[in-house]
């Protein structure tokens, strides 16, 4: 018991540390310590110096610095790895389910479903006296509302080169209300139809291909040029903006350009548009059935 007070009359002890000038001898600073002071303030370094590190460690990327610990990729590729590990497993559990299935079908035993294990998906029991075969209204007028607007889009024949230039062919028009105002007449070097539609109105092609012009010309303003299958080319001109360019591919009755109004020969915002086959103009009123 006396050696315990002791001990604590020694921690309890004060000590005076002072600092002292080596020329003067002058005292500069004093400090009044106790051993119980000095451990008391080592001990609490030592747990904020743990504490700092621990949190350097959990919070950033220095713990991929610590010898054994895996960094980010290595952690990605454990992951995948196992990830492949079960895929694997499932495939060869199916594959030994498949080799029994077959070894017992040679073998001509029966199937005994119990020693399979459970497939991980319900089986679903259907009632196949109440399955609806027939069309539902929903189905009835979705067929309607795209049968009304596929109705321009399919082509009544091929664009072979061994067609006739007078063979009949169904072609998208390319404005949806474009109304004709200038008809096709070679003896007066006419060579297409002009359009006149709504303002801002789109121009479609009239058949799939690719393009091989689109540009500004003084004459006509915007045009741009199509190549179809069959040696035939669909001409646009007159328009404002040009939305596709030169190497693109088209489908039938994707829009190609605006309605517009450029060029010098123009007289007033509507399409000028031509359908050459083999270097020649034809008439595109008898390819495309217009309003």
């Amino acid at each position: 018991m006396k050696a315990k007070k002791k001990f604590w009359r020694k921690l309890k002890n004060k000590y005076k540390l002072s600092i002292l000038n080596e020329t003067t001898y002058e005292e500069v600073m004093h400090l009044r310590l106790s051993r119980l002071h000095v451990v008391s303030a080592l001990s609490m370094l030592s747990v904020i110096l743990v504490a700092m590190t621990t949190v350097l460690i959990a919070f950033t990327g220095l713990r991929e610095l610590i010898p054994g610990y895996p960094d980010r990729g290595m952690r990605r590729q454990i992951t995948m790895n196992a990830l492949r590990v079960d895929s694997l497993a499932i495939e060869l559990e199916k594959r030994d389910r498949f080799f029994n299935s077959i070894r017992m079908v040679i073998a001509g035993e029966e199937t005994k479903t119990d020693s399979l294990p459970a497939d991980p998906l319900p089986v679903v029991k259907m009632n196949y006296d109440t399955i609806f075969l027939g069309a539902s209204n929903e189905e009835k007028h979705f067929r309607e509302l795209v049968e009304e607007r596929e109705r321009f889009n399919l082509s009544l024949g091929e664009l072979s080169p061994s067609a006739s230039a007078e063979t009949f062919y169904h072609c998208f028009p390319p404005l949806a209300d474009g109304v004709i105002t200038a008809r096709f007449d070679e003896s007066i070097h006419h060579y297409g139809i002009d359009l006149v539609a709504k303002q801002n109105a789109s121009v479609a092609a009239v058949l799939s291909g690719v393009v091989i012009f689109s540009d500004w010309t003084m004459k006509t303003g915007y045009v741009i040029q199509v190549q179809h299958p069959g040696d035939f080319v669909s001409i646009y001109k007159h328009n404002s903006v040009l939305l596709k360019k030169q190497g693109d591919s088209v489908r039938v009755g994707e829009a190609i350009a605006i309605v517009g109004n450029t060029g010098e020969e123009t007289t007033g915002p509507h399409l000028h548009f031509e359908l050459w086959r083999a270097g020649k103009p034809i008439d595109p009123e008898k390819y495309i059935k217009f309003k």
